[in-house]
């Protein structure tokens, strides 16, 4: 289960299609199901935790790697797009900052500190709003969202994760139990480890 949990949040090679990876529903479902089954029998709690943590893993191994891309960057390097026609660094990097800070009241965090980012980089494709924040501001942002998520992080234990999360209601949540923050956790790393690849490979 380990393995499995490790292979899907990894292995996300940039010529992957979108679908095999964000929309894995498959595969997420069967994690979730075993996570909760294992809630609800008496197993160790270490198997659960050591899943939580190697998702938790591969969430701060993607940060990093995004982290030493943009950080990096210049003005102009941040303004290439990732390929003729498409996005460009910086809306990349406002798009992460925009889902992460989603990720707050969602989780249960706290209300959103950036909520005006979702018409910059979420409703609106690239260069449909003539003015973006600067490199500086969006360094900002982003390091204020990875922060307050990774203490919420931090506060949360395995049974916190199997909990749902908050854009389903309880009668929903009885339904479908696969509705929790752990699955939250599981497709924003995809989301994010996805479009790292194909950043990574945008001409400098």
């Amino acid at each position: 289960m380990v393995i499995f949990i490790f292979g899907l949040l990894h292995n996300t090679a940039p010529q992957q299609q979108p679908k095999n990876i964000l929309n894995n529903v498959e595969h997420v479902r069967t994690l979730l199901e075993g996570l909760n089954k294992s809630a609800r029998k008496v197993v160790p709690m270490s198997n659960q935790g050591t899943l939580v943590s190697v998702a938790l893993s591969a969430w701060n191994t993607n940060i990093e790697r995004a982290e030493k891309l943009f950080f990096n960057l210049s003005k102009e390097q941040l303004n290439a797009e990732v390929a003729p026609g498409k996005n460009r660094l910086i809306y990349l990097w406002g798009h992460f900052t925009a889902v992460h800070d989603a990720m707050l009241p969602l989780l249960d965090f706290g209300p959103r500190l950036y909520p005006e980012y979702d018409g910059q980089f979420i409703k609106n494709p690239d260069k449909a709003v003539p003015s973006l924040p600067s490199a500086d501001e969006l360094k900002k942002s982003w390091n204020e969202v990875t922060s307050k998520l990774s203490n919420g992080f931090a506060k949360l234990s395995t049974d916190d994760w199997l909990a749902k999360h908050t854009a389903v209601s309880e009668e929903d949540f009885a339904k479908n139990p696969l509705r929790n923050r752990f699955a939250i956790l599981l497709s924003r790393t995809n989301h994010l480890s996805y479009h790292l690849g194909q950043a990574i490979l945008t001409p400098k």
